[in-house]
């Protein structure tokens, strides 16, 4: 016998000013395509718990999946703030134009450093984890049996991934995650213990769709 919880994970809408690093700057995402969270909202559970981070991008890009389903099958509570769920803070870091910190570093080809490299004055990716883990498990608890639909950040979604598969921080970094891709995680509870079933990761329903029509056309 098992008893699964079923987590949806959604990487917020592109924010407007990306030539700077944002971290946990709270900056505003860009939820102007209507296609993309039409086809986002078709492929979610129809009764979840929704959930967010503490920063308004997700929040934002949350809002906007809900408008765009049935009003039947819309959340009757607005998502929850998990502020544990935020990006990783990246210090000093943030508010620096990407290309040229990437021109005075060492070339890095998936995150802003290593994982156990730390920003002054913010976090190490290993930091994130640490703070992402133990919120997963409780709220994996508190909601267990239910679907989860949770929008976040790339950099959460990756240290959950390293939680769920029990990867090395670095390893995790590797995973490309899109923004507003599905990643869908269930976790197994059975009387041999408990799992992590990984079903997709940076999954976008709206490129299917466009993927079809080309073939068809």
């Amino acid at each position: 016998m098992s008893h699964e919880t079923h987590w949806w994970w959604i990487r917020h809408a592109p924010v407007s000013d990306i030539e700077r690093i944002y971290g946990q700057r709270d900056v505003d995402s860009d939820c102007t395509n209507t296609e993309v969270f039409r086809a986002i909202a078709a492929e979610l559970p129809k009764t979840a718990v929704w959930l967010t981070s503490n920063l308004s991008r997700t929040v934002q890009t949350a809002d906007a999946i809900i408008a765009e389903m049935e009003a039947k099958h819309r959340p009757k509570q607005a998502p929850f703030k998990v502020p544990e769920f935020a990006e990783q803070h990246l210090g000093e870091w943030q508010g620096l134009v990407r290309e040229e910190f990437y021109r005075a570093r060492k070339p890095l080809p998936f995150w802003f450093g290593s994982a156990h490299e730390r920003a002054p004055g913010g976090e190490s990716f290993n930091d994130l984890i640490a703070r992402v883990k133990p919120a997963i498990g409780r709220l994996t608890q508190e909601y267990a049996g239910r679907d989860i639909v949770a929008v976040v950040h790339g950099g959460t979604i990756k240290a959950m991934l390293a939680v769920a598969l029990e990867l090395s921080p670095d390893r995790a970094l590797a995973f490309s995650i899109g923004n507003c891709s599905i990643t869908r995680a269930d976790h197994l509870r059975t009387d041999d213990g408990n799992f992590w079933r990984i079903g997709t990761v940076n999954h976008r329903p709206w490129a299917r769709s466009a993927d079809m029509a080309s073939v068809h056309g």
